[in-house]
């Protein structure tokens, strides 16, 4: 006799499912209990209040819980409009229903750049990074516009209508602006075309629907003075951050931050080039985000979730050890060791420096990484390129000879 199975379950699904089964839980007993929770989620829902209630989104938020500290909005005005949805619901469940899309949006991310029987574990250890349980603490967005940004430039790639969800995830928050630059460098040109249109769109119907708020936002608010102070707190692993622990203010730090950024964009718009013409998308993708974070002003720790895609595509290629090591690091302890706060990060010796700056060192190190490997690969080409050539020209003038 033959037993009949059913269809195994997924493990990487069920692990999503328990994620969110998890966040449903933790949201309902925080609510009922009017435990604060989600200090950026209730900043998002303020916003959208702001918008309905016809305040202005770059005043101070009037309604922001008690327990939640006086931040700002600092997103575009189509972000507020996105938001008002928020406004329907507690500040705890309002954290809750960005936390329950931080599961899905985590294994959407990781299925292109990693192998099915990786996924699991994968997935399950994401949660441990700092990026990813610090996104989900605070009730941040950064893991959905991470999902849509993967799910447009791999997933949709043979949809005619790719670039737009990009643009429109630009227009929510600006810095994914660079994959418009990407898909050009790529030379999927009607894609970015679209991209642009997409977010030339959203941000349009947003100066319609609250120009005041527009007029403020693109000509002072997007500056984000509010925290400019805080640019050389250790939570800011940007150049940017970097270069205001390092160097003094002044003349010459705006050297270090210009002259980096223009190398930083040269290099990775050559290495995602060189990598998308050897068939490498996946790689080139994560060189396009990794720039992004480096070049940004701000990029707080909880912004680096593009470290889980790039892990499961080191365990994809083997790279099992370095894959653990990276892990180890993204996991919170460098952030949490070394003095901060108060301008304690410009007295750091040699060692903590290095250790307070680990994940944008551990960017820097993977792009020199591939930069070599796509230039030795770039030269072994040229030479067999250039032998080939002179071995035709010898063949045409022993022809010619003859």
């Amino acid at each position: 006799m033959h037993s009949s199975r059913g269809p195994r379950a997924d493990p990487a699904l069920i692990v999503v499912g328990g994620a969110m089964a998890v966040f449903v839980v933790v949201a309902l007993v925080w609510w009922l209990s009017d435990t604060p929770l989600g200090v950026d989620s209730a900043v998002y829902r303020a916003g959208g209040f702001a918008v309905l209630h016809g305040e202005s989104l770059y005043s101070p938020l009037l309604a922001l819980p008690e327990w939640a500290p006086e931040l700002p909005f600092t997103y575009p005005p189509f972000a507020a409009l996105l938001f008002t949805s928020l406004t329907a619901l507690p500040a705890q469940l309002s954290w809750g229903l960005l936390a329950l899309a931080a599961a899905p949006s985590l294994y959407v991310a990781l299925r292109p750049f990693a192998q099915r029987a990786h996924l699991p574990l994968l997935l399950l250890g994401a949660f441990a990074l700092q990026p990813v349980w610090q996104t989900v603490g605070l009730g941040q967005v950064n893991l959905v516009l991470m999902a849509a940004v993967v799910a447009d430039m791999v997933l949709l790639r043979d949809s005619r209508y790719r670039g737009i969800v990009v643009g429109l995830v630009a227009a929510v928050k600006l810095i994914p602006l660079i994959f418009l630059v990407h898909l050009l460098v790529v030379r999927r040109t009607a894609d970015a075309v679209r991209g642009l249109a997409a977010f030339l769109c959203a941000t349009t119907f947003a100066m319609v629907v609250l120009p005041a708020d527009s007029v403020r936002y693109w000509t002072s608010a997007i500056f984000n003075d509010h925290f400019a102070e805080m640019k050389g707190w250790v939570g800011n692993q940007s150049w940017q951050g970097f270069v205001a622990r390092t160097v003094p203010e002044g003349r010459t730090a705006a050297v270090v931050i210009v002259a980096f950024g223009a190398l930083c964009a040269a290099a990775a718009m050559w290495l995602v080039h060189r990598l998308h013409h050897e068939g490498d998308d996946r790689a080139a993708l994560l060189v396009t985000a990794g720039c992004s974070l480096l070049l940004s002003p701000i990029s707080w720790t909880h912004h680096w979730v593009w470290v889980v895609p790039a892990l499961g595509l080191l365990v994809a290629r083997g790279g099992h050890r370095t894959a653990l090591v990276v892990a180890v690091l993204f996991t919170g302890w460098t952030v949490a060791v070394v003095p901060n706060g108060g301008g304690a990060e410009r007295d750091w010796n040699g060692v903590e420096a290095v250790i307070g700056n680990a994940y944008l060192i551990a960017a820097l190190v993977a792009g020199l990484v591939l930069l070599f490997k796509c230039i030795t690969t770039y030269t072994a080409w040229r030479r067999k390129r250039l032998q080939l050539l002179g071995n035709a020209e010898e063949k045409i003038l022993d022809v010619g000879g003859q």
